[in-house]
């Protein structure tokens, strides 16, 4: 019996959220434009258990790159108030609509000339009545067997926010490096915090080969290192260029076997993206990942090489310690 109400309840809350998808519609749309373009923050407010679901929307904006915060009602008219700028966008939480809290607050926000928008499961609300934007989250029924507990309205209402923050991201374009800054706790935030030239590979452990040399033996420095590129170097030791083995893939594949016959110089890729050792490794993770590189050259203020950095061991297969463990 416990396991078969525990079934139902999962099934009643994961049919609420399916069924929002019928009802995301302009309103959505303009209110992630808005936020996106806005210079002010998002407010939201919320009181009962859809304020402890505002609290975590709140959370998840920040933490992905948007500005907001909460905003108890009642504290708001008790002089919180003043923390609202007429740039704010202002969420009002509540499933019913009809909290007195918030349709007292709404009218003081919209003067202040914030834009309001409101997840309710009551389009025809007092509050909705206040909002400039409406954005569904109502529900068949709650979970509660008496029906009146906040259950799968809570969800519905917390899985629209996330729909919210990851619809921001993609505008944003928000990078895995960027949600690392906010994160600097995390074991891979303690990672990125540190620079490159606590992990990268020594100039003596890197493959390199001289200007003029033939594709043949740069093959032959890449397969005895195994790092996947080559550096080229002039004869002051400066990194003049880069050959990958997809590079060397794609003149197999144009039948260019006479390695012997091919210079380095004709193949690389002339002034790679490089970094100096005082990168922070969050810094270099973005160019890897805004470029699609696994390698890079560390060099020195005269372009000098010092080193190599691997993807590989800045996301943690490699042997860098960090403060608490390997």
């Amino acid at each position: 019996m416990t396991i078969e109400i525990a079934k139902q309840v999962l099934e009643i809350e994961a049919s609420s959220i399916l069924n929002l998808c019928e009802h995301i519609d302009g309103s959505f749309n303009t209110l992630a434009t808005e936020i996106c373009t806005t210079n002010g923050r998002v407010i939201i407010s919320g009181i009962g258990k859809s304020g402890l679901i505002g609290k975590k929307i709140v959370a998840t904006l920040i933490s992905t790159g948007t500005n907001a915060i909460f905003l108890h009602p009642v504290e708001a008219l008790h002089g919180d108030l003043g923390m609202v700028c007429r740039d704010d966008i202002f969420i009002a939480i509540s499933n019913s609509g009809e909290s007195r809290e918030l349709i007292q607050l709404l009218p003081e926000i919209k003067q202040m000339g914030c834009l309001v928008a409101g997840f309710t499961g009551n389009k025809s609300s007092g509050m909705a009545k206040l909002c400039d934007l409406v954005i569904y989250t109502g529900v068949e029924k709650e979970a509660c067997p008496l029906n009146m507990a906040p259950t799968a309205s809570t969800t519905a209402q917390l899985a629209m926010g996330d729909a919210l923050a990851v619809v921001l991201i993609n505008r944003k374009k928000f990078k895995k490096s960027d949600f690392i800054k906010s994160h600097p706790g995390g074991k891979l935030g303690q990672r990125l915090s540190c620079k490159v030239g606590e992990i990268m590979f020594e100039a003596s452990s890197a493959p390199w080969i001289d200007s003029g040399s033939a594709l043949k033996e740069a093959v032959s420095v890449m397969d005895r290192f195994r790092l996947g590129a080559v550096f080229i170097l002039n004869p002051e030791k400066q990194v003049i260029g880069i050959i990958t083995d997809g590079d060397i893939r794609h003149c197999v594949a144009k039948n260019q076997t006479r390695m012997d016959q091919i210079r380095v110089d004709d193949m690389m890729t002339k002034a790679p993206h490089r970094l100096t050792a005082d990168t922070f490794l969050y810094d270099a993770l973005n160019l890897m990942e805004r470029f699609q590189i696994t390698v890079l050259p560390i060099v020195d203020e005269t372009d000098r090489l010092e080193g190599l950095l691997h993807l590989h061991d800045i996301l943690g297969k490699g042997s860098f310690q960090y403060n608490g463990g390997g």
